[in-house]
């Protein structure tokens, strides 16, 4: 008997009492402000002690642990949670929604897709989600599933040339070049002056270094659309490729003169002008390109080695070395 007593005293020492119905609730509302104060670690230091024994602030924990970007924690916790949380509740519906995001963004797109979706039969309305399930559908190899997605989210019928053309862009944002290659091939059998179609095409053909193609594809894009800046840029590119400077020259000065803040045109003229043995207007294009856009590696590399080329080594030295800084990490 005194056995029992001391046993029972030791349980009593060892666990602290649980927390009154109201205290939770307070804590859960607590944490719930921090995290949309974005503290959500603060709020998931609220949380832990009572999420082991409180269905309610376990499932605030895994939205606490998604908001401070611990998706693997969010997911171990919403999984955990999400069947005793009731059918068509609001807490059950946010809890199904936050776990399909964790999985996206920890590229386990397959056990995402169904949670999206199921998301998605309450939250049509939602832009960011339809966005996001396009995109997992694209990496999942579902090419039409992620055109519908994505044309609902713009507005756009499934079936027309601008959603092949929509899918296919986002494709190629994720390096799924012969996916979208399909796409648009799609999208230009359907509509030939469909915009941006021939533009892609030609990006892909750049890419692959068939600059015949690339030259011709631009040129189409801009029979479309003759005022279309990138396009005039990319063409310039495959010209000064294929090494046909005053063509490349003629092409960027359009699209500079259509889109003069982007610092792109401006670095392919200063590659095109050292090529044609002009430094100085080289010297100016570069220069302009880094006065709109600062941090851009390939223009501080270039214009070092223009500067290295006429004997300017001090100066050289420097753009060198500031584009070493701006060099990617890992690279």
């Amino acid at each position: 008997m005194l056995a029992y007593c001391v046993l029972a005293l030791v349980a009593l020492q060892q666990a602290p009492p649980s927390p009154e119905p109201a205290e939770v609730t307070r804590t859960i509302a607590e944490a719930r402000a921090l995290i949309a104060e974005g503290k959500p670690r603060d709020a998931i230091a609220k949380l832990q002690p009572l999420a082991a024994g409180n269905v309610s602030a376990a499932h605030v924990l895994g939205v606490a642990y998604y908001h401070a970007d611990d998706h693997q924690r969010a997911i171990q916790q919403l999984n955990s949670v999400r069947d005793k949380l009731p059918e068509g509740s609001s807490d059950r519906r946010e809890a199904i929604q936050v776990l399909g995001l964790s999985y996206y963004l920890s590229s386990r797109y397959a056990d995402a897709i169904p949670l999206l979706e199921e998301t998605r039969t309450w939250a049509r309305d939602n832009l960011e989600l339809g966005y996001i399930l396009g995109l997992a559908y694209i990496q999942t190899r579902k090419p039409d599933a992620a055109r519908e997605s994505l044309a609902q989210t713009y507005r756009l019928s499934a079936e027309s040339a601008a959603a092949h053309v929509l899918a296919a862009q986002l494709m190629l944002r994720v390096e799924m070049e012969a996916q979208a290659e399909a796409e648009l091939r799609r999208a230009l059998d359907k509509d030939s002056r469909v915009p941006r179609a021939n533009y892609l095409l030609a990006q892909i053909a750049l890419f692959r270094g068939r600059l015949d193609d690339a030259i011709m594809l631009s040129e189409r894009e801009l029979a479309i659309n003759p005022t279309d800046a990138m396009a005039l840029s990319q063409l310039g590119d495959a010209y000064g490729r294929a090494s046909k400077n005053d063509e490349a020259i003629a092409a960027l000065q359009r699209s500079m003169w259509l889109n003069p803040y982007y610092s792109g045109p401006y670095i392919l003229l200063g590659r095109a002008y050292m090529k044609k043995g002009q430094p100085a207007t080289a010297e100016g294009m570069l220069r302009r390109a880094i006065q709109y856009d600062p941090n851009n590696r390939s223009a501080h590399y270039l214009l070092a080695q223009l500067l290295q080329q006429t004997g300017r080594l001090e100066e050289a030295k420097q753009e060198f070395a500031i584009a070493e800084r701006l060099q990617p990490p890992g690279r």
